[in-house]
């Protein structure tokens, strides 16, 4: 089998078997899998309690009865499909879709043995020619991609559903759950309409893609700021980066009404992400980033092969389908029905919806005014202090194709903005490779108040961050959702200001360190838009233009 080495990687976090170069199922699986897809006639699986006894069965036959399921899994198959489900959509359910998905599950073997002969053959854009693609653990501080063909995706999202996959290795590798069994279980043992309605748009994705499946292409990508000279990463952001960028701020727009989800342009849309992908998704969790799990549930997949996110590290997924429309947030959270996605796609077959799931720092309080505001050592001892959390926005917002121009910007150099492009000619010139334009060149940011709810990050700051990083990214403009927070009511004034002046990326910075440290000495209390303002009340520090 061709990427043999791909497949070692992940194989033991699949429930198929690997024997003689050859994917399959177990006979018996096989047979159980068989009798589903010829209907509730011949399987008697026509309820939510017959079809838990039936995913009893399949996993005994897998021997993963060591891996025991969340305790009220089976209750919450009954509740959803025997009580809230009305009695017509049951049997369509049972009828239809279900068969369907078993039918699917049969083919999941032959699926990967296609996926992984022809995993490479695929045309990356430029700078990205040759670039590995293949299902396998994508593991912390390796930077790659895995393409997924979206039938591939609904078929282990199907393992998903009948809670398939083995998980007793899992979080030793960093790995979160992936089965469905708690996203059931929470539904009985909360019976609260937010997990409901959650069910409700994962089980109308299985309906739309059993009655037409999508033929797209989903790209699950792991970046990656190089901490040191050897790899041919993108350079981590030294303080200095910042302080003396010459990069210009680029234009920043504000919105007070509207989802990120919703806007047209085209842009990396922001997953205000738990560094492990998906959060509470497939638990409790109903808030940003569990609900665009749950409108697109292709982004699931990516839970299976993606370890949690380190301090340099972001995940970008590219062409996930939207399935659902949704009203609320958070216990308010409600399914309305379908959406049909009409993104156009790209050359890779994927949708042209870009997600970049970043997390920001928890819980900070009031260090987020003193040096930890920027500065935080992470887990690994041998990581220096650097500045995290905007250099976590700006991975996020980087594009791999323009690593040459991000590390003339990032060499210390400080070159002015015409110096910049000439070194990059003079570069280019030298190299074998002359460098493409980057295919993302017209691709912005849109976001919103990221960290800044259970998070407890300051709004101001934050959003500030966000487009220092997008600028030194080289993106070419900020959408921003404020979502009506009252913090941000003059954030499009703040901005605007800022832009008249003609601010660079070190002008904003320095004037956010300066700020920063009179905060934490206590010399203000006001917010950094008060403070920074030059309309502010002759109380408050005043500052000229740079």
């Amino acid at each position: 089998m061709e990427n043999r080495e791909d497949l070692n990687s992940i194989i033991g976090f699949l429930p198929v078997v690997l024997r003689s170069s050859s994917l399959f199922w177990p006979s018996k699986v096989v047979e159980a899998l068989k009798a589903l897809s010829k209907g509730p006639d011949h399987s008697k699986v026509d309820s939510g309690e017959s079809l838990f006894l039936a995913i009893s069965d399949i996993r005994q036959s897998l021997n993963l009865t060591g891996d025991v399921l969340a305790f009220s899994t089976g209750d919450g198959f009954s509740l959803f499909f025997d009580n809230l489900m009305s009695r017509a959509e049951a049997n369509k359910w049972f009828g239809e879709v279900l068969p369907a998905m078993a039918d699917m599950l049969l083919q999941l073997p032959s699926m990967l043995e296609a996926h992984y002969k022809n995993a490479d053959s695929v045309t990356c854009v430029g700078a990205r020619d040759g670039l590995q693609t293949g299902l396998r653990l994508l593991k912390s501080q390796e930077a790659g991609m895995v393409l997924l063909s979206q039938e591939l995706i609904g078929c282990l999202l199907a393992c998903s559903f009948f809670c398939l996959f083995p998980f007793s290795t899992r979080g030793a590798n960093h790995l979160r759950m992936i089965n469905f069994d708690r996203l059931f279980a929470s539904l009985h043992e909360n019976n609260n309409e937010k997990q409901e309605n959650k069910i409700k748009c994962i089980i109308h994705y299985f309906e739309r893609i059993c009655s037409s499946m999508p033929i797209g292409n989903l790209s699950f990508e792991r970046k990656v700021l190089a901490v040191d000279q050897t790899s041919n990463y993108i350079p981590y952001p030294k303080a200095e980066s910042w302080s003396k960028s010459v990069v210009p701020l680029c234009p920043f727009e504000v919105y007070s009404s509207g989802l990120i989800e919703d806007q047209l342009k085209e842009a990396l849309e922001v997953d205000f992400a738990n560094k492990y992908l998906g959060g509470a998704a497939l638990y409790k969790g109903c808030v940003q980033e569990e609900i665009r799990f749950m409108i697109n549930p292709e982004l699931i997949a990516g839970i299976l092969f993606l370890p949690c996110m380190a301090e340099n590290e972001s995940i970008e997924v590219v062409g996930a389908e939207r399935f659902s429309n949704y009203t609320g947030y958070a216990s308010t959270f409600r399914f309305c029905g379908d959406f049909l996605d009409t993104k156009d796609s790209d050359i890779m077959g994927r949708r042209k919806t870009r997600i970049i799931a970043m997390d920001a720092l928890s819980r900070v309080g009031k260090r987020q005014y003193g040096h930890d505001l920027l500065l935080r050592p992470t887990d690994d001892s041998s990581f220096p202090r650097l500045y995290r959390e905007i250099n976590k926005a700006f991975c996020g917002f980087s594009d791999p194709c323009k690593s040459h121009r991000y590390e003339i910007l990032l060499n210390g150099d400080h070159l002015s903005e015409a110096e910049h492009d000439q070194k990059l000619k003079s570069l280019e010139s030298n190299s074998d490779n002359v460098l493409p334009a980057s295919f993302e060149d017209e691709v912005g940011i849109v976001t919103g108040n990221w960290g800044c709810g259970a998070f407890g990050g300051d709004p101001e700051l934050k959003a500030m961050l966000q487009w220092l990083a997008a600028s030194q990214a080289l993106r070419p403009f900020v959408v921003y959702h404020t979502f009506g927070l009252e913090a941000l009511q003059s954030l499009d004034q703040v901005t605007k200001w800022i832009t008249s002046n003609g601010w660079s990326v070190s002008d904003l910075w320095n004037m956010i360190v300066d700020y920063s440290s009179q905060r934490s000495k206590k010399k203000t209390k006001v917010g950094f838009f008060t403070w920074l303002l030059p309309r502010c009340s002759s109380d408050n520090p005043m500052i000229s233009d740079p």
